[in-house]
């Protein structure tokens, strides 16, 4: 059959290569201009690297993958240890080493793995109509096209996943904000940040400051910022916000700072999600990725979550034969409940450490002081054990 992605993301990429594998004609259609993708990397988790693997990628995301060995703690203030241990039990445990990736070279991947052929930029979708047997969708310039099946893959302000709701009588999805700025980029890795295999985390206050290695000698850094929405910030004031905001912080900290190039690889997002809901589908249209769980990003799981949506749904393209409308509610009852529970997880992560209840940030500030790996890694691989993907390769400590 012939199906219509609309997003370039990780998640439409990696859905239309599963349903290309299949022997689907895909053509996928992004109203960005060029590939430029908002982030700087991704960390992919054991689940997450196990569909890339499945769609053929395995040799591919390893090259691109950092080394991250192990993960430490700091007190952000004063740069002491609070804990250090092995990620070696996440990779024993689940079959899969994780790796923190650059998202523009894992977009690039996955969309040359499409074929540029088979994708359109600068296309804007404005309407989508389905009649029962086809779906057309209509783009800004005036040009339609028409499929078998589409799915919207367009991201947290996704246009799809309002003509779901709408056409099932729901009232437009609204976003939640989750109470802070995250800044991230990425720098050359260097020692007086952090060791070169190692996630390196400093906190203190609520706020968070942390790198993780990714290939090219390169850190992926992300620095958390309790704030209320809607903060003022124009981007020629590069990263004196952060200074501000860590001034005083542990020499690794400001090494960090001191090496953040604003013009080359500096974003800022305010963390935003969305309400865990279970109406994806509408006849022959669904959603998928953020349009369909946008996901704070306090587990690591949001580009995870998006590829387990590609896996369930080339799984049930070639199982099913009872047609796309069943096949297509059968996606959304297998994915449904375990998306929501990860957005659920990372609300309640953020809570934890980023302050908004202050024992309960300074009590996980001491159990730090006295971690050994154990419970880091049994929350770790509990976002991963259940895992549509992981059948077999999971096993809970």
């Amino acid at each position: 059959m012939k199906v219509i992605v609309i997003g370039a993301g990780i998640g439409g990429t990696s859905a239309a290569i599963a349903l290309q594998r299949l022997g689907h004609d895909v053509v996928v259609y992004d109203q960005m201009r060029e590939n430029k993708p908002v982030g700087a990397a991704l960390s992919l988790w054991s689940n997450g690297v196990k569909v890339l693997n499945w769609l053929g990628l395995a040799d591919e995301v390893a090259a691109l993958g950092g080394l991250m060995d192990d993960m430490a703690y700091y007190d952000g203030k004063t740069g002491e240890t609070l804990c250090r241990f092995s990620l070696e039990p996440v990779t024993t445990q689940t079959g899969q080493r994780p790796y923190p990736i650059a998202r523009a070279d894992l977009q690039a991947l996955l969309m040359e793995r499409v074929g540029m052929d088979r994708i359109h930029l600068s296309m804007r979708l404005v309407g989508i109509d389905d009649d029962g047997t086809r779906v057309t969708a209509t783009f800004a310039d005036g040009s339609t096209d028409t499929a078998d099946m589409l799915i919207g893959a367009d991201g947290a302000r996704s246009i799809t996943r309002d003509y779901v709701t709408a056409a099932l009588g729901q009232p437009t999805i609204e976003r939640t904000y989750s109470g802070y700025t995250n800044f991230n980029g990425l720098v050359p890795a260097h020692t007086d940040i952090g060791p070169l295999d190692q996630w390196t985390t400093y906190v203190a206050d609520g706020k968070r400051c942390a790198v993780m290695p990714v290939a090219g000698d390169r850190f992926y850094f992300f620095v958390d910022v309790p704030q209320p929405a809607g903060v003022p910030y124009d981007r020629s004031e590069g990263a004196a916000p952060l200074r501000e905001a860590f001034a005083g912080w542990a020499p690794g900290v400001q090494a960090l700072l001191d090496s953040i190039e604003p013009a080359v690889s500096l974003n800022r997002v305010e963390i935003w999600d969305i309400d865990p809901f279970e109406t994806w589908v509408h006849g022959r249209v669904a959603i998928l990725g953020d349009a369909a769980h946008n996901t704070a990003p306090d587990i690591g799981q949001g580009a995870c979550s998006a590829l387990e949506d590609s896996f369930a749904l080339g799984i049930l393209f070639a199982t099913n034969t009872l047609g796309v409308e069943d096949t297509l509610l059968r996606y959304q009852q297998v994915r449904t409940e375990r998306a929501g529970d990860l957005v659920i997880r990372a609300r309640k992560r953020a809570w934890e450490t980023h302050a908004f209840d202050v024992a309960a940030t300074q009590e996980w500030y001491d159990q730090l002081r006295t971690e050994d790996g154990t419970g880091v890694i049994r929350g770790i691989v509990g976002n991963i054990v259940d895992s549509p993907v992981n059948l077999g390769g999971g096993v809970r400590v």
